[in-house]
C-alpha cells in the first residue's frame, strides 16, 4: 500500500484552518476553492467534484474536534483502499500546520494522488493566503 504524507505550514491560527476542514461539505467555499469545484453532502458522505472533471464519494470516517483531525474513505472502481487523514497543529497563535497523510491501493495510483493532493495543498494556501491578508 502506497503511503503518501504532505504537509504545509500556513500563517493562520489553528482554529480558524480547522473550522473550514471540519465544515465537511464546504471544500469549494472554505478550504479548496478552485481544487473542488462542488461538494454535495449525502448522509455521512460527500460527493466531491473537481477542478479536472473527476468525481469521488469521500465517506467520512470520524472528525475530532479535540484533535483538530478529521478522516475520510474513498472506494470506487479505481481504488480499492483510500483512508486519508487531515489534521492541523498550532505552531504559536497566528500559524499552524496542516498534515494530510493518504494510504492508498492499487500503489500505481498514489503518483496521481500525490499531484492531486499537492493542487489541493496550493488551493489552501491560496484560500488562507487571503485570509491572513
Amino acid at each position: 500500500m502506497a503511503s503518501i504524507h504532505k504537509e504545509i505550514f500556513l500563517d493562520v491560527p489553528a482554529d480558524e484552518v480547522w473550522s473550514a476542514l471540519a465544515d465537511f461539505g464546504a471544500l469549494p467555499t472554505r478550504l479548496v476553492p478552485g481544487f473542488v469545484t462542488d461538494t454535495k453532502l449525502d448522509g455521512d458522505a460527500r460527493i466531491v467534484t473537481f477542478a479536472n472533471g473527476s468525481v469521488a464519494r469521500e465517506r467520512l470516517v470520524t472528525c475530532d474536534h479535540d484533535r483538530q483531525r478529521l478522516v475520510y474513505a474513498i472506494i470506487n472502481e479505481r481504488i480499492s483502499q483510500h483512508s486519508a487523514s487531515a489534521q492541523v497543529f498550532a505552531d504559536g497563535n497566528a500559524r499552524c500546520r496542516f498534515v494530510w497523510i493518504a494510504d492508498v491501493l492499487p500503489n500505481e495510483i498514489a503518483s496521481y494522488m500525490s499531484e492531486q493532493m499537492d493542487l489541493g495543498l496550493a488551493a489552501m494556501r491560496k484560500q488562507f493566503g487571503k485570509a491572513a491578508a
